[in-house]
């Protein structure tokens, strides 16, 4: 089959096509057809050696894909060979052909394209699981967005909406603060130009958030501290602005705040089960009636992989990037 490799760290251009042995499914897992693989940001930190692949995991890139279940053991999910579906994956998704575990894998909601799916497993699994499992955003409250205009933050805020919260976002530009706010933020806020703890401040009378959405880290932490009501969460999900920050740690006991975080790829196919059977029940009745929808910026062939990943590290995109097979 044709894939997709890492030839070596560095930029775009050590993304090879080359020619692999078809993957063999083992037990639990089958073998799906791509028509179609999304690219994110860990793909970009894995491109630079930043981030190996957990124990066992394909060496290939590629963490979400779209397509044909052709082989493999469906066991008790409900699916069966022939079946269209979108599967997260712990690595291998830049190929023709990926083997995934069956509880990871979910049928296409109706109404989606292969490419619309594509985009969906590794933004809804990680927003689910952080956004309202390890950060309990629960009815009333209201939740800050970083990065509002990635793929990550796109799909928080438009899930987070169409579960009645009132969602505030950060942006790097006037034209992703528009694209926040048409998406549903209440608040776009432009980091570049703007205080966004200012802003916050001022738009909940100076209240603040209960829950804030974080891939930045680094000296935002102090900052989105700032943000938090009473009770407030922040959940860190990436380290763009690097690993270490220094806290006044007075707030986090006065207030009763909750600092944590989490990474999805690692943890075990049983975890990833759990937030897929959540999402089925709780969120693709929202996709199939058009109230949440991924937002597809660009598409590349697969081939063009490493122009996608060129795109990705200019971060001017609003939402998914998807290479088509």
């Amino acid at each position: 089959m044709k894939a997709i490799e890492i030839s070596t760290p560095g930029g775009p251009e050590v993304l090879k096509p080359v020619e692999r042995p078809m993957p063999e499914p083992k037990a639990g897992e089958v073998l799906v057809k791509v028509s179609a693989a999304g690219v994110n940001r860990p793909d970009v930190f894995q491109r630079k050696g930043n981030y190996p692949p957990p124990p066992g995991a394909s060496d290939l890139p590629g963490l979400e894909i779209a397509g044909e279940i052709v082989g493999g053991d469906t066991g008790d999910t409900g699916l069966a060979i022939g079946d269209k579906v979108c599967a997260l994956l712990a690595g291998g998704g830049y190929a023709e052909y990926c083997a995934v575990p069956a509880a990871q894998c979910l049928p296409i909601p109706a109404g989606l394209s292969d490419i619309e799916a594509a985009a969906l497993p590794e933004t809804y699994f990680t927003v689910w699981t952080n956004v309202f499992d390890r950060g309990g955003l629960s009815e009333g409250e209201t939740l800050l967005v970083h990065g509002g205009a990635s793929g990550i933050g796109t799909t928080a805020i438009q899930l987070a909406t169409a579960l009645g919260h009132k969602v505030y976002a950060t942006a790097g530009s006037d034209e992703r603060v528009a694209a926040v706010q048409s998406l549903g933020a209440v608040l776009g806020i432009n980091y570049r130009t703007q205080d966004f703890v200012e802003e916050i401040k001022k738009a909940t009378d100076g209240r603040g958030v209960d829950v804030v959405l974080d891939m930045v880290a680094g000296d935002y932490i102090n900052r989105d501290i700032a943000c938090l009501a009473d009770d407030g969460r922040i959940v860190i999900i990436a380290l763009l602005g690097g690993s270490k920050a220094t806290i006044d740690c007075n707030h986090v006991m006065r207030r009763r705040l909750t600092i944590t975080g989490s990474t999805l790829r690692p943890r075990p196919v049983s975890f990833k089960q759990h937030i897929a059977q959540s999402l089925k029940a709780r969120v693709w009745p929202l996709l199939e009636a058009g109230k949440v929808r991924p937002v597809i910026h660009a598409t590349f062939p697969l081939e063009r992989a490493c122009d996608a990943h060129a795109m990705m590290d200019a971060g001017d995109q609003v939402g998914k990037i998807v290479l088509t097979v």
